[in-house]
């Protein structure tokens, strides 16, 4: 068989070829039995996984833990040379993380790979290649027919039985680990084999599921407990039998209620004891809480626990982000990052990323107001704000503002040097000094009287000369 650009035949068994012996069934299989606790197999108390997934604690954290992963978007981002990570369109890789798959959506898909993971502990996910070794799709496979193997140079293989949603039509005895993603919980007994939650928390939940039963029973039959009747003397097997079937043939089941009416001295006596003897309440409430501290998720959020009396929707989901989801959010990134083989791009940082907008929703009126700090700070342009709001871009909003009076810290940094930062920047003016006096105007000069007259007798005597 063929897969990508390997051809994978079929080769002697492996457990025959090394001579392997139980309990290794094939070479470099690791296998082994959990138990819910040490020595629980001996004593007979076992947990069966898929009746335990019935259980309304674990249905709810496993499906809440799935769906809130499954519905938070994937993008490829690259960091620039300011450390900054931004989405890009890379075409191989963005299709395949849209639709990885014919027969999946990228929720699905996502969907699929927590469930695999919490209750088997592992998820295997099957590489498709073209002709040219390019990935063009993503299979999740069922764990219970994959199984790891080590060979003895440490190569990992995982042997593949049949599976025709994956187009495996045969069984595959080693397929290399670079063809296989493997997201595995924590590993407690061998660095390739994840243990689920369900290790820890099956005897509470199986519990659980016994009380449920119990209670169904107890109200099915109107909340009327079992008992024995009695006799004052000793009576044969084949009355007590008749009084047996008498007895349940006409007050059990849906004729509970009727009246019995009791003779020879028989009598009624209850012997199972009551829902409020028992603690049903109480020991349910417990084994919920068992649960929901094993798969790390808040008890209020599967109707384990009451809701907390604040109302903050952030902190509430920041706290389930940090103790439950992001250690499966960021194992998905890096083996989706390794797998699709986004880290050997030569030169560039590029890498896969969910979108934590779509889980760490706010209130309309805080998330306004953060946007308007935001852009009040100068941090954010109008536009980042308006395209959170699912608003289109304005012109001139591509640009950050900041008011007027705001100074930089080189500025201010400039100012506190100084001897005496707190004084006055601007250079002090000259004392005023007095105005100069005006020029005064040159004094008149004197005129002499005696001399103007003779100079007019003079002109006088000239003009009546020039008469005659």
């Amino acid at each position: 068989m063929r897969l990508g650009p390997f051809e994978i035949k079929r080769v002697p068994s492996l457990a025959s070829a090394s001579g392997a012996s139980p309990p290794m069934t094939r070479a470099g299989a690791w296998t082994t039995i959990f138990e819910s606790f040490p020595g629980a197999w001996q004593r007979g108390v076992t947990v069966n996984n898929e009746a335990v997934l019935a259980q309304a604690t674990v249905f709810a954290c496993i499906s809440l833990i799935a769906q809130d992963i499954g519905k938070l978007g994937l993008h490829i981002v690259e960091c620039d040379a300011n450390d900054v990570w931004t989405a890009i369109y890379l075409p191989p890789y963005n299709a395949v993380l849209r639709k990885p798959n014919r027969y999946q959506t990228r929720q699905l898909f996502m969907e699929q790979w927590l469930v695999s993971k919490l209750t088997h502990g592992n998820a295997y996910v099957l590489k498709e290649r073209d002709q040219r070794g390019q990935i063009i799709a993503h299979y999740i496979l069922d764990p219970t027919r994959v199984q790891p193997l080590v060979a003895p140079d440490g190569a990992v293989y995982y042997q593949l039985q049949q599976d025709n949603l994956a187009q495996i039509t045969e069984s595959l005895p080693a397929v290399p680990a670079s063809e296989i993603i493997h997201d595995r919980a924590i590993c407690l007994f061998h660095p390739l084999v994840g243990v689920s939650p369900i290790f820890a928390c099956g005897l509470a939940a199986t519990q659980a599921l016994k009380i449920a039963r119990n209670s169904a029973a107890f109200f099915d039959n109107m909340s009327r407990p079992s008992g024995i009747l009695t006799a004052p003397a000793q009576i044969g097997d084949e009355l007590a039998e008749r009084l047996k079937r008498e007895w349940e043939a006409n007050f059990t089941g849906d004729k509970i209620g009727k009246v019995a009416v009791l003779g020879d001295g028989l009598g009624y006596q209850a012997m199972s004891i009551n829902a409020v003897d028992a603690q049903l309440v109480e020991q349910l409430k417990l084994s919920a809480e068992q649960i929901c501290a094993v798969f790390h998720v808040p008890p209020y959020m599967v109707g384990a626990a009451p809701a907390p009396a604040y109302n903050n929707i952030e902190a509430l989901n920041q706290q389930y982000y940090n103790q439950c989801l992001q250690t499966h959010m960021e194992g998905i990134e890096t083996m989706l990052d390794e797998g699709l083989g986004l880290t050997e791009i030569a030169g560039r940082d590029i890498g896969v990323e969910f979108d934590l907008d779509d889980l760490m929703k706010m209130d309309s009126a805080t998330q306004i107001d953060a946007l308007n700090k935001g852009v009040g700070g100068g941090w954010m342009k109008p536009n980042e704000a308006r395209a959170s709001r699912n608003m289109k871009p304005v012109t001139g909003g591509d640009t950050p503002y900041l008011q007027q009076q705001n100074y930089s810290l080189a500025a201010l940094d400039k100012r506190d040097s100084q001897p005496d930062p707190f004084a006055s920047s601007k250079p002090a003016l000259p004392a005023p000094t007095a105005p100069a006096p005006a020029p005064m105007p040159p004094a008149p000069k004197a005129i002499d009287s005696g001399a103007h007259a003779l100079r007019f007798v003079a002109k006088l005597l000239d003009i009546e000369a020039e008469t005659v």
